[in-house]
């Protein structure tokens, strides 16, 4: 069956660097922390349009029109969330995500295909190989020429609106992400912790975003 795309954030002659975003598909999915309904949006960068990435908005309950909903944005992270790596608490930040979502009967995830913080897989890696020589998290990604943090939320804000989102809970520790948000025009009504226990592997990394990016986190 065939399905057509919709675009939801339509490349402006203007701007003719802006990337195209489109809602691609929809169906239910069952999970261990309850009932979602998934929706994959694809950003596609402007020329050929061989470059793209597909994002995933993970719906529980009837969020059209709904304010103050609990939100988390979250970026994609395959070394903790497929391979069970410890160097970072992300995974357990989407699960405790997902699982209080559930609890208060309606909300969303948006996943977001940013590796590293936005620098990509493979540049995360270099990033790890760099911190394994003693360098912390934020001087790795510099040290490869990097920002501290690449991501951008402005095509997180365009799901949502495409979504009926009309302002949120913020799940989130971190206050660049607030003021990311707010600067696409998508209003926060509060900004709700979602801190993990900082384990052994986890307390530098933890303390670095804690000093450096300012993250509001508690164990360390």
């Amino acid at each position: 069956m065939h399905v057509p795309v919709r675009v939801i954030r339509p490349q402006t002659p203007q701007i003719p660097s802006e990337p195209r975003t489109e809602w691609l598909a929809s169906a239910e999915l069952p999970t261990r922390f309850g009932l979602f309904k998934t929706h994959v949006f694809r950003t596609v960068e402007p020329g050929d349009g061989a470059c793209f990435k597909e994002h995933v908005a993970l719906v529980f309950g009837d969020i059209e029109g709904a304010t103050n909903l609990p939100i988390r944005i979250h970026s994609e992270c395959i070394t903790s969330e497929v391979f069970g790596s410890l160097k970072c608490d992300c995974k357990e930040q989407l699960d405790a995500a997902l699982a209080d979502i559930a609890r208060r009967g309606a909300g969303a995830v948006l996943y977001l295909r940013q590796e590293g913080r936005g620098i990509g897989l493979a540049n995360k890696i270099r990033a790890y190989e760099l911190q394994d020589q003693g360098l912390d998290t934020v001087e790795a990604n510099e040290r490869l020429g990097f920002k501290a943090d690449q991501r951008d939320y402005g095509i997180g804000v365009q799901i949502l609106k495409d979504l009926g989102v009309k302002s949120m809970r913020l799940l989130s520790n971190n206050p660049r992400k607030l003021v990311g948000l707010e600067g696409y025009g998508l209003s926060v009504a509060e900004w709700l912790p979602l801190e993990i226990p900082a384990s052994e592997f986890t307390k530098r990394y933890l303390t670095t975003k804690k000093q450096k990016l300012g993250h509001k986190l508690r164990s360390v």
